[in-house]
């Protein structure tokens, strides 16, 4: 079993920093009932210039913008949630750290907008996300919902669901990960992470509009034009996948992770030799805050 606070861990809750084994909530919530709220997955590091939030201002602007989307009132500044992030790892002796801000909702059991809204931002030491280094991934059954009937690009509680249904099925079929397609078929993400493949030389990625628009995924073409990889955004077929390279998940949590095989077939190239490899280093550098430059692709 997990365990993500202790006695002594202080989160943030309404205003406060109070202890997480103290703090308490209303069971009547909106959120607990119905998966009303939204929420962020943010990384701290060891830098060599000491603790740093890798990408607060982004991570922070998408939440608001998640709860704008979702109709949740959400007052805090992106600079408010920043400060007191940092407090939070601070009172905590944490530097790699896992943050994770929630908004969630009071205690209203009809289908209506929220009149009480409240902020928790927690922290934990959170090594790896999957328990491996490389991923032996397979096409799920359970699709990403059609992006006309949700915000898809909303960081939201509910939508995870979907999720952790498609990551169960995986698991229950013997793989460590699922890979979910959209409702057309087209290749979509992962469970709770973007995805990429390697052909000729050249990265692809399924464009926005069934895929959360990932952190990590916008910092991987930052990378891949630092760097002077090419990559295309375009919509594909599983498929395709067969005759690929090398592939990768990325997001904050899972950071910049390889994928062995997709429906038990491996790709052709060598983590070590793919553009993979050179990004989930560039990706480690720029986190810890080292150059990069130094880079050859």
């Amino acid at each position: 079993m997990a365990h993500y606070y202790d006695d002594n861990t202080i989160i943030f809750f309404d205003g406060k920093f109070v202890k997480a084994s103290e703090a308490r909530t209303d069971l009547f919530g909106q959120t607990m009932h119905y998966g009303y709220g939204a929420f962020e997955g943010i990384r701290s590091y060891k830098t060599v210039h000491g603790t740093k939030i890798f990408k607060p201002f982004e991570h922070y602007a998408r939440l608001r913008h998640s709860c704008q989307l979702l109709g949740i009132p959400f007052d805090y500044s992106v600079d408010e949630l920043t400060q007191i992030s940092y407090q939070v790892l601070e009172r905590n002796g944490l530097a790699n750290a896992y943050l994770r801000p929630l908004v969630f909702c009071g205690p209203n059991m009809s289908l209506t907008a929220p009149k009480e809204v409240s902020l928790m931002i927690a922290a934990w030491d959170w090594g790896k996300y999957f328990s491996h280094s490389s991923l032996k991934v397979c096409i799920s059954g359970i699709q990403r919902p059609n992006p006309k009937s949700l915000k898809m690009e909303a960081k939201a509680c509910g939508h995870y669901v979907n999720s952790i249904m498609a990551t169960m099925e995986a698991k229950e079929r013997g793989f460590d990960e699922a890979l979910m397609l959209d409702i057309n078929g087209n290749v979509a993400e992962g469970p709770g992470a973007n995805f990429f493949f390697e052909k000729h030389g050249k990265l692809f990625t399924p464009p926005l509009g069934s895929i959360l628009p990932g952190i990590t995924r916008k910092t991987v073409l930052e990378i891949c034009h630092e760097l002077d990889i090419k990559v295309e955004e375009r919509f594909f077929k599983p498929e395709e996948l067969f005759d690929a390279d090398c592939a990768f998940f990325c997001g904050t949590a899972a950071e910049v992770t390889t994928i062995e095989s997709i429906d038990g077939q491996p790709f052709r190239k060598a983590w070590k030799k793919s553009l993979g490899a050179v990004i989930q280093e560039a990706y480690h550098n720029i986190v810890l805050d080292r150059s990069y430059s130094y880079v050859i692709v």
